[in-house]
């Protein structure tokens, strides 16, 4: 029994290092959906107390599957500060080459999206700061948008430390 324990437990301590590796990681947090993103979903993210000195880089992560339609993905993010002011940027984002292929991470047909949001960005603020994504996908000639968008898994948001 100890012969199989111990190549276990090698490999749960590698698999911890490499996570733990993660240095420059201040917050990342996901939101799943069952089966695709529908246009009234909100993803709201409350971020955690920042050091009002430090400067982060912030990210929008997406991991998508073969099931996504679009070559670029288009996102309404807003941030909201504790003195309630809203910055709403409208952002577009490249998710597949040319052929089709998806961009991003992953040896599977699931891919993940490490998009930049805002670098050197600050907290001076005391209070809760607030994320909103919502995508904003529209097919040619129809304005309304998409109701619902095939091929989208999860949707995070990630804050790093500068180096």
């Amino acid at each position: 029994m100890t012969k199989r324990i111990k190549p276990f437990l090698c490999l749960l301590m590698l698999v911890f290092s490499i996570v733990s590796c993660d240095k420059k990681q201040v917050f990342d947090a996901y939101h799943d959906f069952d089966a695709g993103w529908h246009k009234d979903s909100v993803v709201q993210f409350e971020l955690p107390k920042m050091s009002p000195t430090t400067k982060h880089d912030l990210f929008v992560n997406i991991r998508d599957n073969n099931d996504y339609p679009f070559q670029n993905l288009f996102l309404i993010v807003s941030l909201e500060r504790p003195n309630r002011e809203v910055t709403v940027d409208t952002l577009e984002y490249e998710m597949a080459f040319p052929d089709g292929k998806l961009m991003g991470e992953g040896f599977t047909d699931t891919k993940d999206n490490k998009l930049l949001y805002k670098r050197d960005m600050s907290f001076p603020l005391k209070g809760t700061y607030k994320i909103r994504i919502q995508q904003a996908i529209r097919q040619n000639g129809n304005v309304a948008g998409m109701t619902h968008l095939p091929g989208i898994t999860s949707v995070g948001f990630r804050i790093e430390n500068q180096d």
